[in-house]
């Protein structure tokens, strides 16, 4: 009989829907039928059911932070069962170890991580049995049947396991040491908080901050434009004055001056040229372009964005979300028309039907199978949903999916850019843009992606050359130079895609460009949550803002190897190899354990040369009481962790974040949690009785203690204890 793992619960219940099965605790049985002769078992992880063990379980001594103990450098890593997740790693466990169990289906999701997660979870099991994968894209009941009728060989995917463990293991030395370095330094010079770094967060933060600064260094000039009104052919039209690249003076008087020279004057048209531009329509979505184009549209942030992708995946109605690729091999292609047909159905798409195109399967903008990796692009599958049943947000995205399957199937746009140079008394000259749309194409499907500059520009006034007429307005127009606007989190999702821009280096760019930027499209979103949790940035009004701990920990990286995109780069590069089963990871490993090294080296090397203080963090939340002379931060273990619980201003929270979500609340039912509370929580497992809490109109007096079994906080009353 075949074990089939899946990533999470609601995947494991959709790669079981096609077949008759019977529901039980912590798996679903598959009866016997013509796919599984014997049955099957369908169990899941929940996410990442096994993590990396901390510091403190290599040596009890590094529970304390000193710089003197850095850098940690683990032998060999250690994984453990997350203690949150210990009940279904037992399930996963029990049925791994049954005797009528002869194979497993590793079917997590198809990419790096979806290989870490379950072949983690069987190795620390201890059971060693032959292993298929499952390799699918979409959870439609189609494509989950053919999935199983033509399993992959584990072999075929273990190069991907090799990369995505040593990513975690070398993010994790990164991570580690940097993190308490810096902290420790930092606290130094009096600032007692805790300074998260990391191989992706720490370059990124560093763009968003050069940004920062920029704005903050921007100068403003004044400077003045000459508008003009023209009178031809009974015809009334606008022009600006230019001569040669500039549009603009330095100077009232020079404006005022070119004014007066016109006044009075003949105008003629001097020149009028046409240029002819054809648009293709834009590429399906890899999960950065869609996020970027939905907080355009929608000002969704790319994890909610991601969260609403991932449910349409689960359902069946859209392929694989994390995707970095924009194309599809010709086996998805031969599909669209059935799709593609379902679609015409639906009131929403049915005024784009019939397709001017009827097929794009030999058209290599959207079809090449060299050019797709894990996953195809984002599509609509087989499974049309109604829409009037999904979420706003679901809805939103699904249609950005489909208009963007469907203009695909339209022809190019034509658009003609014109300009009409008019000269006023034989000397200056105003420039008139105009626009004209020859054939509309795909831009009947999607939204007016046209610039701003492009919107404003109307058809050209039906005039040729040498036409004569009349200035009948002349204005001096005065304006300011603007800063470089803050990046919006959609943009900051395109900038971590294409850092490669801001290398010098054009080997790197190369390498950058191939290795798709900063993180992958699976992690880009997280790394930005996580900048917001360690309140490097905030977002407000959808853009991002570098808050005055982002800007002092950027300043404090400096030049160091930790901020800069090349090291990412390197690191990508040969990560990527070692996902192709070109590098060895043991080499990659030991790389990264001397990069430890150097960051330890440079940080306190450029430590003397900081001049901040604490009092550079007067904008910052920052915890209180730390214990003099100590170089250990926090109020106490995380209780899934073991890891330091800091105070964030918001929360009490894990420092091991992202690794461990473990995070306390300073108000809990109303009432505010102090840090004695949550230090003897910490401590001993539960606080004391508090008055206070409210639900409802009810108030009620109860300790907080952990559930260590659920891995949850909950309410113990006098008398009996309640979740």
């Amino acid at each position: 009989m075949k074990l089939i793992i899946a990533e999470k619960p609601d995947q494991g219940a959709k790669l079981a829907s096609p077949f008759k099965n019977k529901k039980q605790q912590g798996y679903i049985e598959i009866l016997p039928n013509d796919t599984f002769p014997k049955g099957a078992l369908i169990t899941w992880a929940v996410g990442h059911v096994c993590e990396l063990v901390p510091p403190e379980e290599y040596d009890p001594g590094l529970k304390k932070w000193s710089l003197g103990s850095l850098p940690i450098l683990p032998d060999k890593f250690k994984h453990r069962v997350t203690p949150s997740k210990a009940k279904q790693f037992q399930v996963i466990k029990s049925l791994l170890k049954r005797s009528d169990v002869d194979e497993i289906v590793h079917a997590g999701d198809a990419g790096r991580e979806g290989e870490y997660i379950v072949r983690i979870a069987v190795q620390l099991s201890g059971v060693n049995k032959p292993m298929k994968r499952l390799w699918i894209s979409s959870l439609t009941p189609k494509a989950v049947e053919q999935g199983f009728l033509n399993l992959k060989d584990e072999q075929e995917t273990r190069s991907l396991y090799y990369e995505a463990v040593s990513r975690s293991c070398a993010d994790w030395l990164v991570g580690m040491n940097g993190s308490r370095v810096y902290s420790l330094l930092f606290q130094r010079r009096g600032i007692r908080e805790v300074f998260s770094t990391g191989r992706v967060q720490s370059p990124t933060l560093a763009l968003i901050a050069a940004r920062e600064k920029e704005i903050l260094n921007f100068k403003p000039e004044l400077f003045w434009e000459l508008k003009a009104k023209f009178f031809m052919k009974d015809t009334l039209y606008e022009g600006t004055w230019f001569h040669g690249e500039q549009s603009r003076f330095s100077s009232r008087d020079e404006a005022e001056n070119v004014r007066s020279n016109c006044e009075h004057k003949l105008a003629a048209v001097k020149e009028i040229e046409t240029e002819r531009k054809e648009f293709q329509p834009p590429q399906l979505f890899t999960l950065s372009s869609l996020q970027a184009l939905a907080n355009q549209i929608y000002k969704y942030s790319p994890q909610n964005c991601l969260n609403a992708l991932q449910q349409l995946y689960l359902e069946g109605y859209i392929s694989y979300p994390r995707s970095d690729s924009a194309y599809v091999t010709p086996e998805e292609a031969k599909q669209f028309p059935d799709i593609l047909s379902k679609l015409s159905h639906q009131d929403t798409f049915k005024q784009y039907f019939p397709l001017p195109i009827q097929s794009i399967a030999n058209n290599k903008r959207f079809v090449n199978a060299a050019k797709v990796s894990d996953h195809y692009a984002i599509i609509p599958t087989e499974v049309v949903p109604q829409l009037s049943r999904l979420k706003p947000d679901e809805r939103n995205l699904y249609q950005l999916i489909v208009k963007r399957l469907i203009a695909a199937h339209y022809d190019k746009a034509i658009i003609d850019y014109s300009r009409l140079i008019t000269i006023v008394g034989e000397k200056e000259t105003f420039l008139t843009k105009g626009k004209l749309i020859v054939q509309e194409g795909w831009r009947k499907v999607l939204y007016d992606q046209d610039s701003k500059e492009d919107a404003e520009m109307d058809v050209l006034p039906p005039l040729e050359q040498g036409d004569t007429g009349t200035v009948e307005e002349l204005l001096v127009k005065e304006g300011k130079t603007q800063a470089p606007k803050r990046y919006t989190e959609g943009q900051l999702i395109t900038l971590m895609k294409t850092a490669g821009k801001h290398l010098e280096d054009a080997e790197l760019e190369k390498i950058l460009e191939k290795t798709e930027g900063l993180g992958t499209e699976a992690t880009r979103a997280g790394i930005i949550s996580v900048l917001k949790d360690r309140k490097y940035i905030e977002v407000k009004k959808n853009m991002v803002y570098a808050t005055s701990k982002g800007m002092m920990l950027v300043d404090a990286l400096g030049d160091s190897i930790l901020a800069s995109a090349e090291m990412t780069a390197k690191w990508e590069q040969r990560l990527h190899e070692v996902g192709q089963g070109k590098a060895s990871p043991q080499s990659f490993m030991e790389q990264a354990r001397k990069l430890s090294q150097k960051i330890i080296d440079e940080a306190i090397q450029n430590s003397s040369k900081w001049a901040f203080t604490a009092k550079s963090l007067e904008t910052t939340v920052q915890p209180k009481k730390m214990n003099k002379g100590s170089d250990s931060l926090g109020l106490g273990p995380c209780p899934k962790c073991k890891a330091q619980v800091l105070d964030t201003g918001y929360a009490y929270s894990c420092s091991a974040k992202p690794g461990c979500n473990f995070s306390f609340s300073k108000k809990v039912l109303g009432k505010a949690i102090t840090e004695t509370q949550i230090k003897r929580f910490l401590e001993k497992g539960k606080t004391n009785f508090i008055k206070g809490f409210k639900k409802g109109e009810k108030t009620f007096e109860a300790a907080l203690f952990w559930k260590e079994e659920e891995g949850k906080v909950g309410f113990e009353f006098r008398s009996k204890s309640l979740s």
